[in-house]
């Protein structure tokens, strides 16, 4: 099976209309478009009943006592936990595309709304937990919200795009889930998979 985007280059930097955040010479940051990247597939394997697909970041700091701390760093050494950043599931076997921004051209604060329709559902992003304690911007965030990585981490961050064939048209999860619950459901049903990947960084002071 085979995953590419005219959005991003496999392995190359992404660029700021697919983030939550850009950089800024003011406050270090700035919100960006947030638009969805375009995703495509072919040479999807016999017996393939439904798509899902999951970005996540493997690079995020395990503890946040430095993120965005003034005359601090967030060490690359830290070790790093998986932040989720879109989770879709049932995706239709003759579905091979995904436009750019058709699923996210904003950012929305408290989050975009979940609810399923007869081609795919749409899980909460891990924002939903980072957000959790501000009142202005609390909610369940569903679908895409690009990278936002702390502008103060010495390590850039990887956002990978992950497409799961299945052998089964529906995952059994219900009402809210989130990219482990998805993770767990697939486990038994994936029968192919193909991914790539991104980087990107809000600080200034690392390369790409």
């Amino acid at each position: 099976m085979k995953l590419w985007s005219s959005s991003i280059g496999n392995g190359a930097p992404i660029d700021g209309a697919f983030a939550f955040a850009i950089q800024s010479p003011q406050g270090h940051i700035a919100l960006s478009h947030n638009r969805n990247p375009h995703l495509a597939w072919s040479e999807a394997p016999a017996g393939t009943r439904s798509f899902v697909l999951l970005c996540h970041d493997p690079d995020v700091p395990s503890h946040g006592d430095d993120v965005n701390k003034e005359d601090r760093t967030v060490p690359a050494d830290l070790p790093r936990v998986d932040f989720f950043h879109w989770v879709l599931i049932d995706i239709p076997p003759d579905v091979n595309e995904i436009a750019e921004g058709s699923m996210s051209d904003c950012i929305t604060p408290r989050g975009k709304p979940g609810g399923s329709n007869e081609f795919m559902r749409q899980g909460i992003n891990d924002y939903t937990g980072w957000f959790a304690g501000d009142p202005q911007m609390a909610g369940d965030y569903h679908g895409y919200d690009g990278p936002c990585p702390p502008w103060n981490d010495e390590r850039p961050h990887r956002y990978i795009f992950t497409l799961y064939a299945l052998s089964i048209a529906h995952l059994p999860l219900s009402g809210r889930f989130d990219g482990h619950q998805v993770r767990q459901a697939i486990a038994a049903h994936t029968i192919s998979e193909a991914s790539i990947f991104g980087r990107y960084t809000l600080n200034p002071s690392v390369a790409l």
